[in-house]
């Protein structure tokens, strides 16, 4: 039955990773809801969370990345590869899958390679605009890439290349909350313009300081701000702000549950420059000031970055400068109306959407094609 159709979704680490996996798979559900879709991941890694809570079922592979800084630890990894290989091409002939989509991470690796070397075939999904070392391998035996930069063929074959955008997480476009609501739903004022810091789950120390360090701008700003800490500083942050007074225009939360409102409530954004992150400030035309982090493979988000502030749609601040120039250049900007129409303008133009769509229209067709060539096979 052609609504059966088999596809394994693999890769994870990060949210930047699992969100779009995630919305790859909704998008296939929602225009074939017979598919059998299996995920597959790293054991240990935020995607065994994750992926369940959405609904789907997930395997863990007990693969991991290579250790740079100690590589005597890198024997452990190299046996870890070749059990997780063996792992995968179980799970591969167990499930029988039509096609597999690869988004990154450790897990696609072996996963892909099995698949692969059962002569099943898979579709990428490259969310940077610097392609990861993964990815970079399994190009090659890839049937499509689908990607959200322009220039990717200095990564991957040309011809297989798709512009597709990257997926972003559907409760933020489909959300009708005005912005007086969302901004009286963190206890702050509609009239007053409206920051939103925010440096992922588990927040980001740069980003932090830069709040601290300029407690006394903040509270003579005549500005407001939201600011997610991240859960990993929440303590220290809550034990400092109350030796300091935390100011009555500062909301702070370790975490926040409600993107889709944050957003909506703030005038300009300050964000780390993933993927994930980028996607969705172009979809929402979300003025913003970018802090790559300088933790990331290949420094990939500090070129995310500069492929927007090439095109006006962003302002990039270096993580090394942030805690002495971001809050006040954040200030000055979002007090400066004309500049923040521009930088909405621009970076809207930037869009790509559906692409969740997109690709999972992309993974089905290829799907079926394979399917009716075995059928064919079969029938001579």
């Amino acid at each position: 039955m052609e609504e059966d159709l088999r596809v394994i979704i693999s890769g994870g680490g990060t949210g930047g990773h699992i969100f779009p996996a995630i919305s790859i798979a909704n998008a296939l559900k929602a225009a074939h809801p017979g598919v059998q879709l299996l995920f597959v991941g790293a054991e240990g890694r935020m995607e065994m969370t994750r992926v369940p809570a959405a609904g789907y079922e997930i395997k863990g592979l007990p693969v991991s990345g290579f250790d740079r800084k100690h590589l005597l630890k890198n024997v452990k990894v190299a046996l870890k590869a070749i059990q997780s290989r063996q792992m995968a091409k179980k799970i591969a002939k167990e499930f029988q899958p039509d096609v597999a989509v690869g988004v990154g991470g450790y897990a696609s690796g072996p996963m892909l390679s099995a698949c692969s070397s059962m002569g099943v075939p898979y579709v990428l999904q490259e969310q940077n605009s610097y392609a990861g070392v993964t990815n970079k391998l399994l190009a090659k035996k890839a049937s499509f890439i689908c990607v959200a930069y322009e220039g990717m063929g200095r990564f991957f074959p040309e011809e297989r290349i798709v512009m597709t955008g990257n997926p972003v997480r559907q409760e933020l476009l489909a959300a009708k909350v005005s912005r007086e609501v969302a901004i009286r739903s963190f206890g702050l004022d509609p009239s007053k313009k409206t920051i939103l810091i925010v440096g992922g789950s588990l927040g980001a120390r740069t980003l932090n300081e830069s709040v601290l360090k300029h407690l006394d701008l903040i509270s003579q700003s005549g500005v407001q701000f939201i600011w997610q800490t991240g859960k990993y500083y929440s303590a220290q942050i809550q034990e400092e702000l109350e030796k300091r007074g935390k100011p009555k225009n500062l909301y702070v939360s370790d975490f926040i549950s409600d993107m889709a409102k944050a957003y909506k409530a703030a005038d300009l954004v300050i964000s780390r420059a993933g993927a994930s992150s980028i996607s969705e400030l172009c979809l929402l035309s979300k003025p913003c000031i970018l802090v790559p982090s300088p933790n990331v493979a290949e420094d990939h988000q500090t070129k995310n970055a500069m492929a927007l502030v090439e095109k006006d749609a962003a302002i990039c601040v270096k993580d090394s400068e942030a805690p002495m120039l971001l809050l006040p250049k954040a200030v000055n900007t979002v007090n400066e109306p004309e500049r923040l129409v521009e930088l909405s303008r621009h970076i809207g133009e930037l869009a790509l959407p559906d692409a969740a769509a997109k690709i999972a229209d992309i993974v089905w067709k290829l799907g079926t094609k394979v399917r009716e060539t075995k059928r064919q096979k079969a029938q001579k």
